[in-house]
């Protein structure tokens, strides 16, 4: 049974990207991308929200890869490798490999995948993000948290929800983001 891991980027202030969208303050140096590297290698099936899979379809194309450094190019071919789920009720089609759309996010379904699947499971994005927390889906939460403050934006974890954690590891990298690690408590 995989678990369902809900992965991030964000500011010290809690925001996954600014006011006006932007994320810029979270491209990662080759450090951090190897973290995310290997993080991303233990994923089966990524849960995506529209504007999150719009956003992570650059990995399909080879062009402006090749100039790019080893560590880039391996999380292509990673990402490229992973299964993806596409959650919207407005994309007309998808243009990557191993990618499929549901039109509504189906609690039961996501819990049945979760069952089904020999490796574990990434869920991003605020919206879709937030719903797997609602609905007690998450097991563990990966946040990566940048040294700024962008002062407002999208947040990156669900307003109205109590979820108790425990902290499973924690990492502090050379640019200052610091890596924490935390399970989804289950007992009451």
């Amino acid at each position: 049974m995989g678990k369902l891991i809900y992965a991030a980027n964000t500011s010290l202030d809690g925001y996954l990207e600014d006011e006006d969208g932007s994320f810029d303050w979270s491209v990662p140096d080759e450090e951090v991308h190897a973290f995310w590297n290997e993080h991303e290698r233990g994923i089966g099936t990524s849960l995506y929200g529209r504007r999150l899979y719009e956003t992570m379809r650059v990995w399909e194309d080879d062009d402006w890869l090749t100039a790019e450094p080893d560590v880039v190019r391996e999380y292509a071919r990673i990402w490229r490798d992973a299964d993806k789920v596409v959650y919207s009720s407005t994309l007309e089609g998808v243009s990557t490999a191993r990618t499929r759309i549901e039109r509504h996010f189906e609690p039961e379904a996501v819990r049945q995948l979760k069952r089904a699947s020999a490796s574990d499971l990434s869920v991003g994005g605020a919206a879709l993000g937030a719903q797997a927390f609602r609905h007690g889906l998450v097991d563990e939460c990966v946040l990566l948290l940048h040294p700024v403050l962008v002062g407002g934006g999208k947040s990156a974890l669900p307003a109205g929800v109590r979820v108790d954690l425990e902290l499973l590891g924690h990492r502090r990298f050379d640019n200052g983001v610091v890596h924490v690690h935390h399970a989804v408590r289950t007992d009451p």
